[in-house]
């Protein structure tokens, strides 16, 4: 099992980065949320990874900080949970955040995760109950972690999808914020941002 990576930072196309670890490549797939906090491209990077082998291929799914790799193997134990969504999860609410939600039965804010319905929502809940209780408060202070409200889920989801537009994360989470007056959507968010772009 690879667990950790060091090494500079070559590229990033969200949600995967390219690191370099003594001249060996290594794709990673990280949360859309931790892109904001990259580096800038050739300055060293630490990731927390978790591999998962399939027959077709290796994959290594990193994060910034051992708390949120330890909430993404827990996911991973959830029925019809993938790493896909996992990932998903973690890039829209921090682990306390997430904790939180579990905490007080919120099925409102985990189905504005893209790719989680009601159903997926309520079997969240239920079957990550234990399990975070049976984490470290630690590393997931549920008691603690306010719920990440309306304006930080707009934000976010407009970050991801600038992002898939091509702009790189620190530019991405610069616009979004830059336009929102705290009222507004995810689209009213992203057509702000976009106008504010001059004609080439």
């Amino acid at each position: 099992m690879i667990g950790q990576l060091r090494g500079n930072l070559l590229a990033t196309q969200p949600p995967q980065l390219l690191l370099d670890v003594s001249g060996v490549g290594y794709e990673v797939e990280l949360p859309l949320s931790a892109f904001a906090q990259l580096p800038a491209l050739g300055e060293p990077l630490t990731l927390i990874t978790h591999l998962v082998v399939r027959d077709d291929a290796h994959l290594l799914y990193g994060f910034l900080h051992a708390h949120d790799r330890l909430l993404f193997r827990a996911l991973l134990k959830v029925t019809g949970v993938g790493a896909r969504l996992a990932l998903e999860i973690l890039g829209a609410m921090d682990a306390g955040q997430f904790a939180h939600c579990v905490a007080q039965d919120d099925v409102t804010a985990l189905m504005r995760i893209p790719g989680i319905g009601k159903k997926t929502a309520q079997r969240l809940i239920m079957e990550m109950r234990d399990r975070l209780a049976g984490l470290s408060a630690g590393v997931i202070p549920a008691n603690t972690a306010p719920a990440m409200n309306t304006r930080e889920l707009a934000l976010n989801d407009a970050v991801s999808a600038l992002l898939a537009l091509g702009y790189r994360p620190p530019d991405a989470n610069r616009m979004a914020r830059a336009v929102d007056d705290g009222t507004n959507t995810t689209e009213e968010i992203i057509r702000a941002a976009l106008r504010q772009i001059p004609n080439s």
